[in-house]
């Protein structure tokens, strides 16, 4: 078994505020993040799929064909947009990275299953020391 990653970058603003909570409760737990005005991240995705080399042309996937759907499917919907009010996928759904990586699996899994391809992690940096990962479970 081999794995090939392909890493994109986008930039999208968020907030996270559990509407259930008081701003005091909001500003505990989420600290700036919770902030009305919202805030941003430059965001760092790698997207892994793995399998065998195609013995033809040596690849377990076009790269090029997996980047062009991380750019359709996902990078085209959320870069420099609001994650909690422009993102279809993100609608009703907390902001949080780890949803955000779920979300972000479940727009390309279908597509990449589609094109031979089996997904394998997600990989979502919020920031260069914070990041979140995703295998579909």
């Amino acid at each position: 078994m081999i794995y090939l990653t392909r890493v994109e970058h986008f930039n999208a603003a968020h907030r996270l505020h559990n509407p259930d909570w008081d701003d005091a409760q909001n500003a505990a737990v989420f600290g700036k993040c919770a902030n009305a005005n919202w805030h941003g991240h430059n965001y760092e995705l790698h997207v892994t799929v793995k399998g065998e080399p195609n013995p033809d042309t040596g690849f377990v996937f076009n790269a090029k064909t997996l980047g062009d759907l991380m750019k359709d499917r996902v990078i085209e919907k959320i870069d420099h947009r609001n994650l909690n009010l422009d993102v279809d996928f993100m609608e009703g759904v907390f902001t949080s990275s780890e949803n955000l990586a779920i979300g972000i699996w479940n727009e390309l899994e279908p597509h990449l299953k589609a094109a031979g391809a089996q997904l394998h992690c997600i990989k979502l940096y919020e920031t260069q020391r914070i990041y979140v990962e995703y295998y579909g479970e």
